[in-house]
């Protein structure tokens, strides 16, 4: 029966409608307020008192194992230059999203993508970073685009809208299902830096309308953005790839950095918020916000974000790696309230969900804060309603 099922689940998942909008289930009571002073509905309990999975996912979820709901949330670095081993590791561990960074194009080139989504029995992300400017995977194959600064620079937002919803075709065309951009952080700094070109200026309000407009590109190509690098990567005082970085207080980045978010429901339905290793004064308390639960909090009840929400790299990125191993890191992001960790150095999945269970099994990390991001997860790939 699960079989018959895929097959429907991965057309869809390959065709135009693949980025489907996460459906949000209105809340018996409570509402989170946002900045702006407008309420949203809190999540509702996704687990009945007996543990059994409720929400528009139940019966998806009813038919996984333990281990196979926590594969569904992973999103892991896959070899982009190497298709069978790729295809191999999403097999043998049924996971539920795949990255593909560097810029080897053998993934997308044969029938790799289709193999790898026949090889699991629910359909599988396929998310790449590609930004324009210095970070781009497809630009062998289909061309460059311009960076975000070039972008706000030299065009206008429905020119940027028309650039991505191309490059969006060209994506799916690909086998590609979500894109880790644009980006939302604020920074006039020089163009290499960490963030640099990749932000679409200093301005709030500019690079709230582009970064709107490229990630409505996206969706109407079917393709579902993610924004980052929350709460803002702009203005810390490093490179979290190779260390902890601090960014400004909480209460400066409010007034500035953290602007855009207060637009997130004008995003398209189906955006992703990223989560970056940021120390920030007042919120975090020394830790990566992408494992810090205040961070998740601010989120979800300050700025109403309902939808998936991923962490930055957690194998390869300094910030993390120099404090945790990997299958800490991983847990600790979902008991912070990260949906999806990922890290893109691939490799290790088997003890990242061999810790994952035993912290289920343990009582640390608990089957309704699993069971509710599998409902924002699946509903976010179409799987369900």
């Amino acid at each position: 029966m699960k079989r018959l099922l895929v097959g429907a689940m991965c057309a869809a998942l390959l065709g135009a409608a693949c980025g489907g909008p996460d459906d949000q289930p209105a809340a018996p009571e409570g509402t989170a307020t946002g900045p702006a002073g407008t309420g949203s509905p809190t999540s509702p309990p996704t687990t009945g008192t007996a543990g059994t999975p409720t929400g528009e996912c139940a019966d998806v979820i009813s038919g996984l194992s333990t281990r196979e709901r926590l594969a569904q949330l992973l999103v892991v670095g896959v070899p982009p230059g190497d298709p069978e081993a790729a295809v191999a590791t999403v097999r043998e561990h049924q996971l539920g999203g795949v990255f593909i960074g560097g810029n080897a194009t053998a993934l997308f080139t044969g029938d790799a993508l289709s193999r790898m989504q026949e090889a699991t029995d629910l359909p599988v992300s396929v998310a790449v970073d590609d930004e324009g400017g210095r970070v781009q995977r497809l630009d062998d194959l289909v061309g460059d685009i311009p960076s975000a600064r070039e972008m706000a620079r030299t065009m206008s937002p429905d020119e940027v809208r028309e650039l991505a919803r191309e490059r969006g075709e060209q994506m799916r065309e690909y086998g590609v299902t979500v894109d880790y951009a644009p980006v939302l952080d604020l920074t006039e700094g020089a163009a290499g830096g960490v963030i640099g070109d990749r932000s679409f200026g200093a301005d709030p309000q500019t690079a709230t309308e582009y970064a709107l407009a490229f990630s409505e590109g996206l969706a109407e190509a079917g393709i579902r953005p993610v924004v980052k690098h929350f709460p803002g990567h702009g203005r810390a005082d490093g490179d979290s790839h190779q260390e902890l970085v601090t960014t400004p207080p909480l209460d400066e980045l409010r007034e500035r950095d953290l602007v855009p978010y207060e637009s997130l429901g004008e995003f398209p339905a189906d955006t992703g918020v990223m989560v970056g290793h940021l120390n920030v004064p007042g919120l975090t308390d020394g830790e990566p916000a992408s494992v810090s639960a205040p961070a998740y909090e601010l989120l979800r009840q300050d700025y109403s974000f309902d939808g998936v929400v991923l962490t930055d790299d957690l194998g390869a990125m300094r910030a993390i790696s120099d404090r945790y191993p990997l299958p800490e890191a991983v847990l600790r992001a979902l008991q912070a309230g990260a949906d999806r960790p990922l890290w893109s150095s691939g490799g290790d999945v088997g003890p990242v969900l061999d810790r994952l269970e035993r912290a289920v099994a343990d009582g640390e990390l608990s089957t309704e804060t699993v069971t509710e991001s599998l409902n924002r997860v699946l509903s976010d790939k179409g799987v369900c309603g």
